[in-house]
This record gives structure tokens, C-alpha cells and sequence, in this order.
């Protein structure tokens, strides 16, 4: 009788359990990872890069009878690797696959055990990543066999090998839950209710109001992507909001009155074309009129669900509030969103349509609301990255507010004053926003490391020791 086994083969460590395997069980699922409670447990202080739970393996059963074994990565930070290749949701194994868990970590051959010699491998579980010295049961098919003879019709048990199973030939009947958990299903989704909506809009001003949400929530999904922290979207979306009603209100009235009135930002005339005026007069009439000024109106929303989030117990208080840098990125990007719709959909466009056509105002919107990953998100997401810096290291915060909060205003105002120039300025502007979208990853990079919840975070490839 034949029995599939992972067996072991130590890279930290092969003296210790070289023959070592574990038996798979047609009726259960084995879950590999650091965890105690994990089937097949692995010692953190030999395998770092492997999960707490990393991956699955799991049998599947056939309208043909044939029993076949599933491997499931259950979104490591680290990834699994069949045969060298990172696998990216669930995959059938075939005799004599290897198994990687973590970039460099524990690597396992996926093989049948034949039962002649009374040798039974030990039950996933048993020994709780302690494998056992007893000697090695005869295998089917060695790792160095299994390679030449992993497409041969006789190493597969009561089945064909080249006979395709009703879950290959309709993939979703396997995949539906990785659909959701991959966070494959939810985007397409979007993508096409929004593609209706401007089929319907298409004659309408509320087309470009769409079209501009979706390119924004676009531009904002890769910067949560890169983040890596779950924070709930009505969170992100209320920033947004916030931001567009702190505009629309007399809320912002003050802060105006102070940076273009009080403070030398006065950028009307420069708005209605007078541009007989020095460079450093108009950079400093750009990065107190606008960078000063727009960066505090949108870093308002991140002080706001700061508040909110001292209102709650742990763990609502660290879900809605700001406790760290990455909490200042998401929400400070997120009411850049708003504050960009709102730019661009209540003041530029509609100038444009008005004095060039609504084909004009759509050349425009599209690349104002693209480009706000090197843009408004970026100078944003970069002071919100101080401000949760700040929270997190209270110690000298107000001269880490006072760095962040110059540096994102000095960026946006060269941003701002690159017009100054001319067709030249064009491709200053190629350097300023690389810069821009350079400083939001830098300082995304560093949150991740800093970040309390960085065993937790989603986007983070490489783990440290003590995850």
C-alpha cells in the first residue's frame, strides 16, 4: 500500500531529520507553518522566512475517483516555491515536486511511500516539527528519480496522469476562494461597474466626474497595495470626503486668509496671467499660497481620524485612528483624492471645457488625475508619513511635523513654479514628479519596517527573525 508523504530535506541543518517525512491524510487538511497549532510545525530560529501559517495542502477528489493533493500558499510573506517557481494561489502537486517555504527556507519532495517494509511515515502533526530518527522508508520515487518520471502515467496511484480532473477544466470550482482572497476579484468588479456607468454617462457631466473617480481610486489602490496595511475603506473614503467638505465650508476661509493674504502666498495674480515677476518671487508666492497651504488643508482629515481614533478601545482605536507612519500615508493620500477631484472637477475642467471644448477639458482631466501618484498623493502621503511618525516616536515631534511638513510644501511648490519656464519647464517637471513619487515610496519602504503590525502587513516580501 501507498501512503503520499512530504519528506523533509533540511538546508539549515541536514543532519537533523534528513529522511524525515510527513504523511498526508486524505481527509484533512494539513496546514504548514511556525505556528503550534500548524500540522507540520517549523522551527522559527532555522526557517525565518517561514509564516506563522504559510502554506496548505489538501486532497481533492475527482468526478473520476482519482484522489489528487492540492498545495495552497496561504499569502506568505515570503512566498512558496513548487520547483522554482512562486506559486501564486493553489496548484496540484505531481510526484516528486519540491516544495520551498520562504525564499530560502525549509524544502520538502512530494512523494508515495510504498508500506512493504511496515514502515509508516509519521501522521502531519505528530511530532510538531520535531521529525523523527527512525530510518527511512523506501520511496516510490527519490528526488532525484521523481524529476525524469514526474509525467509518467505509472507513478500516479488509482489514476492517469494525462487525464485532466473537472476542477482543472473548470478552474473557478477550485479558485473561487483565492478569487477574493488574492484581491483579483474585487478590482475587476469595480472596473466593470464603472465602465457601465460611463457607457450611461457618456453624453452627461457626470462622465468626467466618473471617469475622474475611477482613475483617482486607481492611483490610490497602488498606493494601499504598497502600503500593505488593512485599513477599512470607509476610513479612506470619509478622508476624502472630509477634504472636499473642508474646501466647500468655511473651514479653509482662515487658512487662505493667513497664506495669501497675511503670508506672501498670493498666487491670484499669477493665476490671471501677470507674469512679469521674478523666479524666487514666484516660487515663494507658490510655496506659501499653495504647498503650505494645500498640504495643511489635507493633512486636516489625518489630525481628524486621529482624534477619532483616541475615542475607541484597542484594537478599533489602531484600525480607525492614526498610531504610525503608514496610518498618515493611506489617510493622507486618501484625502488627496478628494482634494484632487475637487481641483479638477470644480475649478480646471470646467475652465477648460468653457474655453476649449469638452474634448479639451477630457485631455486635461486625464493626466491631471494620473499623475497624482507623483502629485497631490505623493506630497500628502509623504507628510502623513511624518505625522505618523510623529504619533509613533513622540519624543521631538513637533520637529518631525516641521521636516514633513516643509519638505512635501517645498516639493509641491517646485512642482507648482516649474511653469515658470515654459516649454522648458515641461521636462523639469519629468524630474520633480520622479522625485515626488521617489520621496512617497521611500518613505512607504520605512513605514513598513517601522510598523507594529508589520507581521500582518500584506505587501512586506521579506520577514525579519522575530515576525
Amino acid at each position: 500500500m501507498s501512503y503520499p508523504v512530504l519528506r523533509l530535506i533540511s538546508r539549515k541543518n541536514p543532519a537533523v531529520g534528513h529522511h524525515s517525512s510527513y504523511n498526508l491524510s486524505n481527509y484533512t487538511e494539513v496546514v504548514i507553518g511556525r505556528e503550534p497549532n500548524c500540522q507540520v510545525v517549523l522551527n522559527s530560529q532555522d526557517y525565518a522566512t517561514v509564516s506563522r501559517r504559510h502554506a496548505t495542502i489538501r486532497s481533492s477528489a475527482s468526478v473520476e475517483g482519482r484522489t489528487s493533493f492540492i498545495l495552497c500558499d496561504l499569502n506568505s510573506s515570503n512566498g512558496t516555491y513548487l520547483n522554482g517557481q512562486r506559486l501564486f494561489g493553489c496548484q496540484e502537486l505531481q510526484i516528486g515536486d519540491r516544495i520551498v517555504f520562504g525564499s530560502d527556507g525549509a524544502e520538502f519532495v512530494f512523494e508515495y511511500v510504498n508500506n512493504s517494509d511496515n514502515t509508516v511515515p509519521s501522521p502531519a502533526g505528530a511530532n510538531q516539527g520535531n521529525p523523527q530518527k527512525s530510518p527511512p522508508p523506501s520511496y516510490i520515487a527519490n528526488s532525484s528519480e521523481s524529476s525524469s518520471k514526474s509525467n509518467s502515467k505509472s507513478n500516479f496511484p488509482n489514476s492517469a496522469s494525462d487525464e485532466a480532473s473537472l476542477s482543472q477544466l473548470i478552474p473557478i470550482l477550485s479558485t473561487g476562494k483565492d478569487l477574493r482572497r488574492k484581491a483579483f476579484l474585487i478590482p475587476g468588479i469595480i472596473t466593470v461597474v464603472f465602465v457601465v456607468l460611463m457607457f450611461l454617462t457618456v453624453r452627461s457631466p457626470f462622465f468626467f466626474l466618473i471617469l475622474a473617480t475611477y482613475l483617482a481610486s486607481g492611483g490610490f489602490y497602488f498606493v494601499y497595495r504598497l502600503c500593505g496595511k488593512k485599513k477599512p475603506w470607509w476610513v479612506l473614503i470619509g478622508s476624502a470626503i472630509a477634504c472636499i467638505l473642508i474646501l466647500i465650508t468655511p473651514i479653509s476661509l482662515p487658512f487662505f486668509i493667513l497664506f495669501r493674504r497675511i503670508l506672501p502666498g498670493n498666487i491670484d495674480l499669477i493665476r490671471n496671467g501677470v507674469t512679469d515677476i521674478s523666479f524666487p518671487e514666484f516660487f515663494v508666492r507658490m510655496f506659501f499660497g499653495a504647498g503650505m497651504l494645500e498640504e495643511l488643508l489635507k493633512a486636516l482629515p489625518i489630525l481628524g481620524f486621529y482624534l477619532l481614533g483616541r475615542a475607541f478601545s484597542s484594537p478599533k482605536r489602531e484600525l480607525i485612528g492614526v498610531w504610525e507612519p503608514l496610518d498618515g500615508i493611506l489617510i493622507g493620500s486618501a484625502s488627496a483624492v478628494g482634494f484632487t477631484l475637487f481641483e479638477t472637477l470644480a475649478q480646471y475642467v470646467p475652465e477648460t471645457i468653457v474655453r476649449s471644448g469638452a474634448l479639451a477639458g477630457l485631455q486635461l482631466l486625464i493626466p491631471r488625475i494620473l499623475g497624482e501618484i507623483a502629485g497631490h498623493m505623493a506630497y500628502s502621503g509623504y507628510f502623513g508619513y511624518f505625522i505618523g511618525l510623529s504619533i509613533l516616536k513622540p519624543r521631538n515631534a513637533l520637529q518631525t511635523l516641521a521636516v514633513g511638513y516643509f519638505t512635501a510644501s517645498l516639493i509641491h511648490a517646485l512642482w507648482n513654479s516649474m511653469t515658470y519656464f515654459g516649454l522648458v519647464g515641461i521636462f523639469l517637471l519629468i524630474g520633480i514628479g520622479v522625485l515626488s513619487y521617489a520621496f512617497l515610496t521611500a518613505a512607504i519602504l520605512k513605514a513598513r519596517t517601522l510598523s507594529p503590525s508589520r507581521k500582518e502587513n500584506f505587501a512586506t516580501e521579506f520577514s525579519t527573525p522575530n515576525e
